[in-house]
């Protein structure tokens, strides 16, 4: 067993084309294009798919291997996951092969063997380059192909950087180095999740506005806090996909991902710095601004460096935990304290700071004037109100959002009786202060 330690970019063909020179800046070792197949297996029910399995049989050349991957995490484009690799003398499966302490308690290998039949499969040319960089080797791998299942099949077209020895932090460091290059993004999702989602056909995925965020029972105020980072994240990633497959809506969702981060380095400003966020914060504004223009073109924007280079840095943050360098003994036993604690407090200066911003108010302009603060304050509870029963905080929220919608359209004739019914709504969280 290995953990796979790797960094996926998305490469439109210019960006392909300049991979190349641009890794002349390092020492390497580069090893020609060579033919790889790669066919993935799953039963008819997807049970390896709920196990958060991937296994496939990869050909190249007259070898072939059977690779196992295990549940791991994926932050940005950053995927870290166990894998069991196996020579195999022919392209035949053979799961028994495989350590039998690698599946779930009680599974049937044997049973579990002939269940598994061929979903989709992966074809492509892979260049490489194995590069020094500080104190890492780092595999560069160019693939260019397509994945298919039954008739359908889209092209394939990245670019990953695997941690052959060294730090996570050079891994993270040489992808920021490749990020100046036109026309590269974070690839979110592995081979293995295009192929199943082109299997079932690739059917359009809807909008996912900003959910409530759960965590674990008794979960730190830095557990929380991170979790709205990973949440912000994904956010942004998932609506960027639909963005680029068509869907003109699902840039708002991705400027709510953006306002969601706000929100998160807003809450927890007191604990951490601001120092420490800077520079993500500096990219994130600059990213924003960006996306006031009215005639953007997701192609354009998506694979554009800024895109690129925000996206990386709240990776880089969110996996090497860099807040850590830049708090004090005090804010960190505030941070090892009640993510519950924390959040009873914060829900009750939100709902403060809304009372005394809607109290009294007298025209559409001045109701105009508070919508951003309005919506800030909403997407804050998303980050904040988990603990409680979701049908309470909804309700809750929904008179809010109620008041928002009749700002933005206009329907003054229900200003004041939406904002009446949000004023008297009752707590849901519990009373609290510092």
């Amino acid at each position: 067993m290995t953990i796979e330690i790797e960094l996926k970019f998305i490469a439109a063909p210019e960006a392909a084309a300049k991979i190349a020179s641009k890794l002349t800046a390092w020492p390497h070792q580069y090893t020609a294009g060579q033919a790889l197949t790669n066919i993935y297996f799953e039963t008819a029910d997807s049970q390896l798919r709920r196990w958060d399995m991937g296994l496939r049989i990869r050909g190249f050349g007259d070898r072939y291997e059977m690779t196992l991957k295990t549940a791991g995490q994926t932050i940005g484009g950053l995927h870290q996951r166990p894998e069991y690799n196996v020579a195999l003398d022919k392209p035949e499966l053979d799961i028994q092969q495989l350590p039998a302490d690698v599946w779930p308690a009680g599974t049937d290998v044997a049973a579990l063997q002939p269940q598994l039949k061929a979903l989709f499969s992966t074809h492509f040319v892979r260049e490489k380059w194995v590069v020094t960089y500080l104190q890492s080797e780092i595999e560069v791998a160019y693939d260019c192909g397509d994945v298919t299942a039954d008739d359908r099949s889209e092209p394939l077209m990245e670019i990953e950087l695997e941690l052959k020895s060294g730090q996570r932090d050079d891994l993270l460091a040489f992808a920021a180095e490749l990020a100046t290059i036109e026309g590269l993004r974070l690839g979110s999702l592995s081979k293995a999740a295009r192929g199943y989602a082109l299997a079932q056909g690739n059917l359009p995925r809807p909008l996912r506005p900003v959910p409530l965020l759960k965590v674990k029972p008794k979960a730190t105020v830095e557990e929380g806090m991170r979790a709205s980072f990973l949440l912000a994240l994904s956010q942004w990633q998932y609506h960027e996909e639909l963005w680029l497959r068509g869907n003109s809506g699902a840039l708002h969702e991705v400027k709510d991902a953006l306002e969601v981060l706000r929100q998160t380095f807003s809450l927890y400003g007191a604990l951490v710095p601001r120092k420490a966020s800077s520079e993500l914060r500096q990219k994130l504004t600059l990213l924003e601004e960006a996306l006031q223009n009215d005639q953007l073109d997701a192609q354009t924007c998506c694979f554009s460096p800024l895109w690129l280079e925000t996206q990386l840095a709240l990776t880089h943050w969110i996996a090497t935990e860099r807040w850590r360098q830049f708090v004090d003994q005090k804010a960190d036993a505030k941070l090892q304290g009640s993510f519950k604690r924390f959040s009873d407090i914060m829900l009750g200066r939100i709902a403060a700071d809304l009372k005394e911003t809607f109290d009294h108010l007298n025209h559409s302009g001045e109701y105009q004037d508070k919508l951003a603060r309005l919506h800030r304050q909403v997407l804050a509870v998303h980050l904040l109100a988990g603990a409680y029963d979701t049908t309470i905080v909804n309700a809750w929220l929904q008179s809010w959002k109620q008041l928002r919608e009749a700002i933005v359209g206009q329907q003054d004739v229900w200003l004041d009786a939406h904002r009446q019914q949000a004023l008297k709504q009752s707590a849901f969280w519990k009373n609290g202060s510092l």
